[in-house]
């Protein structure tokens, strides 16, 4: 595992971030497990970022969502149209296994 310093933002100080060797973070978040958890049918991005208090579409996206979609926890219930206002994610059996 490395460890890599990483700015903030308009300031000097640097937070110290954990990696392992292919340079993705180890593990889910609490986020993601939440929202594992929370899968009993299909939801909409705008149901699942209020489960657990998101309002930037984008970041939760990029953060939660994709994350649990290339580790195939979840899938998109109209995978031909990933930006449709309809779209809906469900938990996968990859993703059943896992809340258990």
């Amino acid at each position: 595992m490395g460890v890599r310093l990483a700015p903030r933002r308009n300031t000097d100080i640097f937070c110290i971030a954990c990696w392992d060797e292919v340079g993705t973070k180890q593990g889910l978040s609490s986020e993601q497990l939440e929202l594992l958890r929370f899968f009993t049918s299909e939801h909409s991005i705008v149901e699942l970022m209020h489960k657990v208090g998101r309002s930037n579409r984008t970041k939760f996206r990029q953060q939660c969502l994709n994350p649990l979609l290339e580790e195939r926890y979840i899938e998109m219930t109209d995978p031909a149209r990933p930006a449709s206002s309809k779209q809906k994610y469900r938990l996968t059996d990859k993703g059943k296994v896992q809340v258990r």
